[in-house]
């Protein structure tokens, strides 16, 4: 492997470059001297990661390890890789902050599930380790135990929730064998409506998972009882999950952020819609996340048009800031068509691994950027790398995801809308659905290359989602080939305004009271309705709200937003008390509901001065009904007071005496 220490340096400035040729054998004192010296420290080497972490010992910084071998080395453009190795280091060298995690406890109480002998195997193989109960669809011809090691039941699992730790199963034609059983099982009457609960599910039954998305649902095994491999894998996976485990808690909500509802009017249900685990419900006015059911899939986070949800792992505007520092560098070491991959460590690395190994590697341009999951990748973070000078960004998924990526696909179509309005031509944002290396690499290889912005910008990653994403496409319309002022963009986007019908609107304002975000407005001193777009996140609770159905959303994207004030959707003349002077209404409102009482409605004869009561405020009217001792009860006849118990038993008595 080649390595270009001048490009290294020239796109790392402000670091100490070595470079070694055996530094894991007779070159290891000068890592133990770097080791031992304050400050940070990037290793760019993981095979031996283990190794210098043992070395190092104690240190008050960690070490960051980094590779630059399978992703930039070992390719037949090694030797043009330096700007990549430089983008690869600086991105290291951003320190990732720390998660919240989440505790789950498991007891060791599983459930076999199962259709024949293979789960009772399972069972068999399991009962030293764990607390095994083994239940059956149809026990058929199984032969009875001859000692009882392990109870084994039948039944069949109507519905399933809950967690690892804390499974509820909901069990109809359960059925206990009676001891008694001799040559085949002999059971209890069959009884529906029966609860379980377990700490662990294994599904040997080969039909339709307990769980959406079972893959992700820690807890929940299974296999098919025809792969005797396949069985024993997991197996050998349940008979450890045995005591308390950490794992990350992926979201943080912030509930007086959300938009999902107000006064019982559903408006923002993104989160909802894309959560392929339903950890996600309606908790009033905003949505709850189950942390023990998130699988960290991350599309929630990326969907939030507000920021209620956010991903730790790591924040936005951290992994942001890697990118950052990754697109500055391969720029200042002087590297040209970046390409962005966005990959996960489980599929993605294997496959660069096995590129680099056995085929041609990674192209000089192509910069890796590992991500917990794809489906977490923003809007903001797309936009700010075209900002930084990117020319391309490509998502490497498996050829059969793992759960839906619609999310996904919802953040790349926003973002070709908005560079293709920018002037940005050609293919900038897709995905490679592929298993296979070598189709990575054709397809890495088939892009062509493509502009980019004349100069990257550089600004800083600070704020929340939706303040990352305001800022770097404030920095891309200032750098874009062709700007506009208005994109269009497709239906669903968190971005947008509102298009309101002012001949049927009666300045209700209750769109005001419902909107989350402040975009819509009032004015306390007159009638009028303001619009402010660059808050609007489109969740459409203004149009549910609407009595008068007269709001409509309109998806776009206004660049001058940012910089403009507050609109004006539609004003009128205030209605003015005539009997104080006092502002308290629309004044064609108020006209408009005394004309439709006057003479129609026996509370406001035609003339009668009563009329003039509904022209006055609150506090007026009060008065004069005061002062004129009105009685809306007066001529109207007495009600039939109604009948008691006391009142029916009188009459059976009256009845009955004859």
């Amino acid at each position: 492997m080649r390595l270009d220490v001048g490009a290294i340096r020239r796109g790392c400035p402000n670091s100490e470059i070595k470079s070694f040729r055996h530094l894991c054998g007779p070159e290891l004192d000068h890592f133990r001297a770097a080791a031992a010296a304050e400050g940070a420290l990037t290793v760019a080497c993981t095979q031996q990661a283990a190794q210098f972490s043992d070395e190092a010992g104690e240190r008050s910084e960690a070490i960051s390890f980094v590779n630059i071998r399978e992703t930039a080395g070992w390719s037949h453009e090694g030797a043009r890789a330096g700007a990549k190795m430089a983008a690869l280091l600086a991105a290291a060298s951003i320190p990732t902050p720390d998660y919240p995690l989440v505790t789950l406890s498991s007891d060791g109480v599983v459930l076999i599930y199962g259709r024949d002998e293979a789960a009772i195997e399972a069972g068999r193989l399991l009962a030293d380790h764990l607390d095994v109960t083994v239940m059956l669809r149809q026990i058929g011809a199984t032969v009875p135990q001859t000692a009882t090691v392990f109870p084994i039941v039948k039944g069949t699992i109507r519905a399933a929730k809950g967690h690892f730790g804390a499974f509820e199963l909901a069990i109809d034609d359960y059925a206990r064998p009676r001891p008694s059983s001799r040559d085949r099982f002999v059971l209890d009457a069959p009884r529906n409506g029966v609860t379980s609960r377990c700490d662990i599910v294994l599904d040997l039954t080969g039909g339709t998972p307990l769980f959406p998305a079972h893959d992700l649902r820690d807890g929940y095994l299974r296999a098919d009882p025809n792969d005797p491999a396949a069985v024993l894998r997991a197996v050998l996976a349940a008979r450890d999950l045995v005591g308390s485990f950490d794992r990350p808690k992926y979201v943080e909500v912030t509930p007086d952020l959300c938009a999902h509802s107000r006064s019982k009017r559903t408006g923002c249900h993104r989160c909802l819609d894309l959560c392929p685990t339903g950890a996600i419900t309606p908790a009033g006015d905003h949505v709850a996340i189950d942390p023990n059911i998130c699988a960290g899939c991350g599309q929630c986070a990326a969907a939030c048009p507000t920021g209620a949800a956010s991903y730790t792992l790591p924040p936005a505007d951290a992994q942001l800031q890697k990118l950052r520092a990754m697109l500055l560098a391969y720029h200042e070491a002087g590297g040209a068509n970046a390409v962005l991959l966005f990959h996960d460590s489980p599929h993605g690395t294997p496959l660069i691994d096995a590129l680099a190994r056995h085929g041609d590697g990674l192209p000089a341009n192509v910069l890796p950027f590992a991500v917990n999951e794809l489906t977490q990748v923003g809007l903001e973070a797309i936009i700010g790398a075209f900002a930084y000078g990117v020319s391309a960004v490509r998502f490497l998924l498996r050829a059969k995801p793992r759960h839906d990526v619609t999310g996904l696909s919802q953040t790349i179509a926003m973002a070709d809308a908005i560079l293709g309005g920018l002037g940005f031509e050609g293919h900038r944002v897709a995905t490679i659905e592929t298993d296979d290396p070598d189709a990575l690499g054709d397809h890495l290889t088939g892009i062509g290359p493509l502009a980019a912005v004349a100069t990257s910008a550089t600004f800083k990653t600070v704020g929340k989602r939706r303040d990352l994403l305001r800022f770097g496409l404030s920095e891309l319309h200032r750098l874009a080939p062709k700007p506009v002022d208005v994109i269009a963009l497709p239906a669903g986007a968190p971005i947008g305004a509102v298009s309101v019908d002012t001949g049927g609107c009666t300045l209700c304002l209750s769109c005001v009271s419902a909107c989350p975000t402040g975009a819509l407005r009032d004015d306390p001193d007159r009638p009028v309705l303001k619009f402010i777009e660059d808050a609007c996140v489109q969740c459409g609770l203004c149009q549910s709200t609407c009595p008068e159905k007269v709001i409509t959303l309109t998806p776009q994207i206004d660049f001058r937003a940012a910089r403009a004030p507050a609109t004006i959707i539609k004003e009128e003349e205030p209605a003015l008390c005539v009997r104080c002077g006092t502002a308290f209404g629309v004044k064609s409102t108020i006209d408009r509901i005394a004309a439709k009482l006057e003479g129609r409605h026996w509370m406001y004869p035609a003339g009668d001065k009563r009329v003039e009561a509904l022209k006055m405020c609150a506090d007026c009217r009060v008065i004069v009904m005061s002062e004129q001792q009105f009685n809306p009860f007066k001529g109207v006849p007495e009600r039939t007071p109604p009948r008691t118990t006391e009142d029916y038993l009188r009459q059976r008595d009256k009845d009955n005496n004859g």
